[in-house]
């Protein structure tokens, strides 16, 4: 079947012309019309006729509704035969627009009647206040605008706010870059990269991390400065300090500028609990390390939880007198916990197995038989294989050997520098503990142990005491420690009484520790401080060189050193009291300080005469896998070629 044939365009003409009914609006009798409504009289309403020259149908039809139009505009009189007042376009609120062509094609066919708009109940003669804005008129705006000045109040806020804009972007990305660039402190200075040891005072001291001052704003006026323990004729300066007074502080890796706690177990010493993070926080002005019990299947499968933060490759010392506060915890009688604060050498780091085999405990600047495996070459000196540890066969040391030693060959690993007569300078992992807190005496009472860790090994691990060279200040409360040391390290140590009333449940006061030292071989010393007094000194010469097991003199420390603070538990310290221990334990902390000669400051991890910057970042992994216990087996590395042993190339 075929469509419809169209219509014919008279017959759509027609169509479109008849007028559609619409129904008339009401309104109650003297109720008032609305505003827009025309104000002529329904009387006058027919008597109006259309005109054949517009194309309008008459009056009556447009009456009730609207006719479409089959031109461009409505007469320019308004009829007043509608009810609905129609405005013609002169007296519209819109302006007569010249340039419209009425007869156009394109406008007649999208025009409307002027009923149209009415009867839909649209104001079309209503007019609004920004009805000429929606009626651009270039003549109008030409002659309302010209002969403006910018000039003005506004004009003025205008550009000065853009002046400022500008100024802003400026300073935010031309200015701070250059202040930044031009007042930031060298890496040395922060104790992340090499430095001169001889570089000056102030610089060091001013410097900051991640905006946190070398000296803690929180530090006492009156304590940066203080008088030298071994010299009362010397002042110290204050070169770096931690309040611990900031409340909350978070010490994984990355929150903190220069403590960074650990995430293990200690298995180097038998311990019994897991390091963790979270057991370390601030509160109330001190550090605090919390030793507690936990689920197993939330510890690593251990029962016990506790902390070990270091200052590892962040902030180092060389030299002068380290200082800190401390409140032990538990019983001052009860036997077990392992509460330290100690320092290492930073080719070393604390429970990264890896990076420190064949560094600890080593302070050796010597190319002899001590930098050896065992302390022997050939099966010599037979001391070494006789006269030692009574555990171990009378074997004096079972050590790897020194890994970085003065025989180490040229172009093989080495952090550097070198002597004059070209052979590298021993390095090592020396370590010098400032406390590790016991319990000892009749009645039992807290003691502090006090030691220096030493390598190569004295015969039978005795030093050379004589003429005071090892010497405690009041033998009423301090004793030469009678543990000498084993087949891994050389204990040089003596045991003081603690302050009694310096305990987490004895009182819960603060005791000063430390100790003040001066590294190397020629007036060399480590001096300790128990109770903010001197309690035992330690003179070079009494590491001095032992002909029997055939090694050199070993130094007091000279590697840049790093402070660590723990809270452990393990037998191998003491068997522990699990009757009478109370859990949670914690160790508080109130402040960590530093301070050296004024003529000597010597703060950060990689001085120029004992580097450690370059070589850490070329074997980063030992350093931070604790799973690598080993640095030949675990690590795959090999130990560099030794000249004593005849392992140079021609």
């Amino acid at each position: 079947m075929l469509p419809p044939r169209p219509k014919p365009r008279s017959a759509l003409d027609a169509e479109q012309a008849a007028p559609r009914a619409m129904p008339t609006p009401t309104f109650a009798a003297g109720a008032p019309r609305p505003k827009y409504l025309s104000t002529h009289s329904d009387s006058s309403a027919s008597s109006s006729s259309s005109s054949p020259s517009t194309g309008y149908s008459p009056a009556s039809a447009r009456a009730g509704g609207y006719a479409r139009a089959a031109y461009a505009r409505p007469p320019s009189v308004a009829s007043t035969n509608s009810t609905f007042s129609t405005p013609s376009i002169g007296s519209s609120a819109y302006p007569k627009r010249e340039h419209v062509n009425a007869n156009s094609p394109t406008t007649a066919k999208y025009a409307y009647s002027p009923g149209f708009l009415s009867s839909w109940g649209s104001m079309a003669d209503y007019k609004e206040e920004d009805d000429l804005l929606h009626r651009p008129d270039p003549t109008r705006d030409y002659q309302i605008d010209r002969g403006g000045s910018f000039l003005t109040r506004r004009g003025f806020a205008n550009l000065g706010c853009l002046l400022v804009l500008v100024a802003g972007l400026l300073g935010l990305f031309v200015l701070f870059p250059a202040l930044t660039f031009f007042s930031k402190v060298p890496l040395s200075a922060l104790g992340l990269a090499s430095q001169s040891a001889a570089a000056q005072a102030s610089s060091q001291v001013r410097g900051t991390a991640f905006g946190r001052a070398k000296v803690d704003t929180a530090t006492p006026l009156d304590a940066h400065s203080r008088t030298s323990f071994h010299d009362p004729t010397q002042q110290l300066q204050l070169v770096w300090s931690d309040e611990f007074e900031v409340e909350g502080r978070s010490f994984y890796p990355g929150d903190d500028p220069f403590w960074e706690a650990v995430d293990l177990n200690y298995w180097q010493t038998g311990d019994l609990e897991w390091y963790d993070p979270a057991a370390i926080t601030t509160r109330n002005g001190s550090l605090e390390i919390t030793l507690s019990i936990q689920q197993r299947e939330n510890n690593h499968g251990l029962i016990y939880r506790s902390g070990m933060l270091s200052t590892w490759n962040k902030m180092c010392f060389s030299g002068g007198l380290v200082e800190t506060s401390v409140s032990l915890p538990g019983f001052n009688d009860i036997v077990g916990l392992w509460p330290a604060v100690w320092t290492m050498g930073n080719l070393g780091r604390a429970g990264y197995g890896g990076s420190l085999e064949g560094m600890w405990p080593y302070s050796y600047d010597s190319c002899d038989v001590g930098t050896m495996p065992n302390q022997t070459f050939n099966g010599q000196p037979a001391a070494a294989l006789e006269v030692g540890d009574p555990a171990n066969g009378n074997v004096l040391s079972f050590l790897q050997g020194q890994k970085l030693s003065r025989c180490t060959c040229d172009g093989e690993k080495h952090p550097g520098p070198k002597h004059d007569d070209g052979t590298y300078v021993g390095r090592s992992a020396p370590e010098i503990d400032i406390i590790e807190a016991t319990m000892g005496g009749a009645p039992l009472h807290g003691q502090v142990s006090q030691s220096l860790q030493a390598a190569p090994f004295n015969f039978n691990y005795t030093i050379n005491g004589d003429n005071g060279a090892a010497a405690v200040a009041d033998d009423t409360i301090s004793e030469i420690n009678s543990y000498r040391g084993g087949v891994f390290q050389q204990a040089v140590s003596a045991l003081t009484d603690t302050d009694q009333t310096a305990y987490e449940l004895n009182g819960a006061g603060y005791s000063v520790y430390g100790y003040e030292y001066k590294g190397g071989f020629d007036d060399a010393y480590i001096a300790w401080i128990s109770n903010n007094k001197v309690s035992w000194t330690l003179l070079s010469e009494a590491i001095g060189a032992d002909e029997e097991v055939g090694i050199s003199a070993r130094s007091i420390p000279q590697e840049p050193m790093y402070v660590i603070a723990n809270l452990g538990l393990s037998p191998n310290f003491g068997t522990p009291d699990f009757t009478h221990l109370k859990f949670p334990a914690t160790m508080r902390i109130d402040y960590v300080r530093v301070y050296q000669h004024p003529d000597q400051i010597n703060v950060g991890c990689s001085p120029k005469d004992f580097p450690t910057e370059d070589y850490i970042n070329e074997f980063i992994g030992a350093y931070t896998n604790p799973n690598l216990t080993t640095w030949r087996d675990d690590f795959g590395q090999p130990f560099p070629k030794n000249s004593f042993a005849g392992e140079c190339s021609a």
